[in-house]
């Protein structure tokens, strides 16, 4: 009998521990930005970007509480970019990684990434190489080649035959470049000058005026945002090149949070990006008002959007791994994976890891009803992939169409 009872006992308190749910854990997200330095801009955009998407989505996955542990890297330096990946997977216990402005941190990454397992979510660093160097890399940002061949193709639609690219000298430079060069050539055109522009310029008018003696139909340029693209545009602007009909066909220099500074220089520029804070839909007027709401007074940006793309990735990552750190399945979980960011429909390629996603031609316009200037989308190449990676064709202006925007 007393051996019953035992068993008894013994099954009940057994029954008793099933029961007990699981305990919820803490899933940490490490964050490396720059949150001070030339780039600051970015990381606080970033951080603003978080709350919107905690605001929006919550803080928990699965019942699992997530919390973002930031770090400041100001600029590149390859060496703090591993040691900061270090001391957050080792000390902090995070089990993803997240952010990196500038491609020379995230490609210093592709062995640790390697060897910890670790699911590195980039959502700036544009080189195209990056995604190559480690299987745990996924980005959910352009790179120069997915927005340069669009812009070639729309340039020889419009008819020009003879450009110049003007590029800052570093590694976005050199892909924006080659590829808009490649692309604009494949399709009949012709590239008559290259040129590259230390980072450390500060006067840009030699550099125009070597473009205006090539006389060509038009400039392909690419400059970092904030003070190197406003600097150049000014002189683009006070240099007279503008008035004598040399279009400029930029990227992202016309962020709108960028325009106070610019004033009405840049109206009528022509821009291909994947975002405007002018793009018409519903996720992206939900995203203006909880931003708006957090932050009375913010101009949206590009930086906002990818933070909210990159934790969409990551709570993705964690759903499907039920929180527990299993860096192939999360990544595994997010190939092909489609969702509607506030730019419009992204996707992370199924074989490639890639971003793809919408791009857009855009005009800064006055907006009718606030007198602001924004980046008006009239036309989209739908869903580019990134043509920097191995493999990727070379579209022409019969393959690879634009299509009119409402």
């Amino acid at each position: 009998m007393r051996l019953a009872l035992r068993t008894l006992a013994l099954a009940a308190a057994t029954l008793g521990l099933l029961a007990v749910p699981a305990m919820a854990k803490t899933i940490k997200i490490g964050l490396i930005a720059p949150f001070s330095g030339p780039a600051s801009l970015i990381g606080t955009e970033w951080k603003q970007g978080v709350a919107v998407f905690f605001k929006l989505h919550g803080q928990t996955v699965d019942g699992d509480k997530i919390e973002v542990v930031m770090r400041d890297l100001p600029g590149p330096n390859p060496l703090q970019a591993r040691a900061l990946a270090q001391e957050l997977v080792i000390k902090e216990g995070v089990q993803y990684l997240a952010g990196l402005a500038y491609s020379p941190n995230a490609l210093a990454l592709g062995a640790f990434a390697e060897k910890a397992h670790v699911p590195i979510v980039i959502w700036n660093a544009a080189a195209s190489e990056i995604i190559d160097k480690s299987k745990y890399f996924i980005r959910v940002s352009y790179t120069l080649p997915q927005v340069a061949i669009p812009e070639a193709i729309y340039a020889r639609s419009q008819g020009y035959k003879n450009m110049v690219t003007m590029v800052s000298d570093y590694s976005p430079g050199w892909d924006g470049e080659k590829y808009f060069s490649d692309a604009f050539e494949h399709n009949g055109g012709k590239i008559i000058g290259k040129i590259r522009m230390p980072l450390t310029a500060t006067d840009y008018v030699p550099y125009l005026q070597r473009a205006r003696g090539m006389n060509p139909d038009a400039i392909f340029g690419f400059l970092p945002g904030g003070g190197p693209s406003f600097q150049f545009l000014t002189a683009y602007n006070n240099s007279g090149l503008r008035k004598a009909g040399f279009t400029y066909l930029g990227q992202s220099e016309t962020a709108e949070e960028y325009m106070p500074s610019y004033g009405d220089i840049v109206e009528g520029l022509i821009t291909v990006a994947p975002y405007s804070v002018a793009h018409k839909s519903e996720e992206n007027a939900v995203f203006k008002k909880t931003l708006h709401e957090l932050y009375p007074g913010k101009i949206p940006g590009w930086a906002h959007v990818q933070a909210l793309n990159g934790m969409a990735v990551s709570y993705h990552m964690i759903h499907a791994t039920k929180g527990e750190q299993d860096g192939d399945k999360a990544i595994a979980s997010v190939l092909g994976w489609q969702w509607m960011s506030p730019a419009g429909p992204v996707k992370i390629g199924p074989k490639t890891r890639d971003f793809i996603e919408n791009v857009y031609v855009r005009r800064v316009e006055k907006d009718p009803k606030t007198g602001e200037l924004v980046n008006h989308e009239f036309e989209v190449f739908p869903m580019q992939p990134d043509y920097g990676r191995a493999g990727t064709p070379i579209p022409t202006t019969a393959t690879l169409k634009a299509e009119k925007v409402d």
